[in-house]
């Protein structure tokens, strides 16, 4: 998912062009298309945070301008992987532009490897999420996440070791004066019934004496698909992006010619 920015239509600037040599012609193309690349950046950030809801500053942040210069008049701006944790912002913007499935995320692929997430399913948060497992955004906090993919031990081989242990698990049920005690379970619902068969399916949590107050942490559902959100041609629209070049580019050229 990417916007190309090049030269097109420079018939209103030609008068001026004539006015400068080759290199500070191209010098000048460069610049207004770098400013056009970052006018692009702007507008597509703008239309996430009308389209998507909450995203993440990971998310919004992601485009860069892949800049022109003299030599290569072409600038692209595309979500870029910064490195580092996280998904890459390309695949994730991938499907909100073009629609399907999302595919696992890792956290889904070990529960279903520890199995706990049935095969055909993903997991989302419920709509009021569990107190202190949520970012603000609709997504679950990364803490939080480990800690239940330890309690279910559900790291695999490379990751055992942050398997929760026996004593870990008993701390955690007896709570402290900060915190309440919590044991976590899973259900099934209707997919397998059983003693928790009339609850949906998902992670839950129960605390309480006895564990009475019982609540969804994460829910199981069939695997998602998203419908096209992010349209480049609607940000390059919005953007204005060939007036905004023409425009650049007079600028530029008049700084260069002294006009």
């Amino acid at each position: 998912m990417q916007v190309n920015i090049q030269l097109q239509g420079l018939e209103k600037v030609q008068k001026l062009m004539d006015k400068l040599s080759g290199p500070a012609t191209r010098q000048a193309m460069a610049k207004a298309i770098n400013d056009t690349g970052f006018q692009i950046r702007r507008t597509m950030q703008n239309e996430m945070r009308s389209v998507f809801d909450r995203p993440t500053t990971y998310i919004t942040s992601s485009p860069r301008v892949q800049m022109a210069t003299p030599e290569k008049l072409t600038a692209t701006v595309l979500p870029t992987y910064a490195g580092g944790k996280g998904i890459d912002p390309q695949k994730i913007l991938d499907a909100q532009a073009h629609g399907g499935r999302r595919n696992d995320k890792r956290s889904e692929v070990s529960l279903r490897k520890a199995g706990i997430l049935p095969s055909g399913y993903q997991t989302v948060i419920p709509a009021t999420p569990y107190p202190g497992s949520d970012d603000g955004r609709g997504n679950i906090r990364g803490p939080f996440l480990v800690q239940l993919l330890s309690y279910f031990q559900a790291f695999g081989e490379q990751g055992y070791r942050a398997n929760m242990s026996s004593r870990t698990q008993a701390k955690l049920h007896k709570g402290n004066d900060k915190v309440a005690g919590r044991r976590y379970f899973v259900a099934y619902g209707r997919l397998r019934g059983g003693r928790s068969g009339h609850l949906p399916p998902g992670i839950w949590a129960a605390q309480g004496t006895g564990g009475v107050d019982v609540r969804p942490v994460l829910l199981f559902v069939r695997r998602a698909s998203y419908r096209p959100l992010l349209r480049m041609d609607t940000v390059a629209r919005k953007a204005n992006a060939n007036e905004y070049l023409a425009r650049r580019m007079r600028k530029h050229i008049r700084d260069a010619v002294g006009v």
